[in-house]
């Protein structure tokens, strides 16, 4: 039986290097159909090849935001 994860909302900063090299990884996955592992905030990540993406801009009083998303269902 599967242990249910907790809910978790976490927003991690990366450095430019740090960031480009995760975007490279992913990019390579998505154009292969293949899943990806990442680690965000001391925690590592499936992301089925299944996922879906989209983009997501937001603007308010205090700046601006593009969101690049990976969504998907959990097995259960």
């Amino acid at each position: 039986m599967a242990t249910r994860k907790p809910q978790r909302d976490v927003e991690k900063t990366y450095t430019r290097a740090q960031f480009v090299a995760k975007l490279r990884r992913f990019a390579d996955s998505v154009e292969a159909g293949e899943p990806f592992v990442i680690q965000v905030a001391g925690e590592r990540i499936h992301v089925p090849a299944r996922a879906v993406f989209n983009i997501e801009h937001e603007r308010g009083s205090d700046g601006e935001e593009i969101e690049f998303q990976m969504k998907w269902k959990v097995d259960k």
